[in-house]
């Protein structure tokens, strides 16, 4: 069975946490001559963005394991799991309709 897409009521409000107020630089020069670790991360996260751009979003091996057991005839195939995918996929899309 399906569990309907809507609010059930079961979620506790969230509440938000003060923030405490960030402390003043007092030498701003030094700070700014020292090397920054966050920099470096920067510079990695571009470079690790960089490389996966390169490729495409796709396991390939996966995609072959998935190959194989469907040759094999070894995939798990549930069709009460498709329907209920299935199912909650157009109640989502029906309830983003605007017609």
């Amino acid at each position: 069975m399906v569990d309907p897409i809507a609010f059930k009521g079961s979620t506790p409000p969230r509440q938000v946490a003060p923030v405490a107020a960030a402390p003043v630089a007092s030498n701003v020069a030094s700070v700014a001559a020292e090397p920054q670790p966050q920099q470096a991360q920067a510079t990695a996260a571009g470079q690790l963005a960089a490389d996966l751009s390169a490729r495409p979003p796709v396991d390939t091996d996966r995609i072959e394991r998935i190959k194989r057991a469907i040759e094999d005839g070894t995939f798990p195939i549930l069709p009460a799991t498709i329907a209920d995918s299935m199912l909650a996929l157009k109640y989502d899309w029906l309830s983003r309709d605007k017609a």
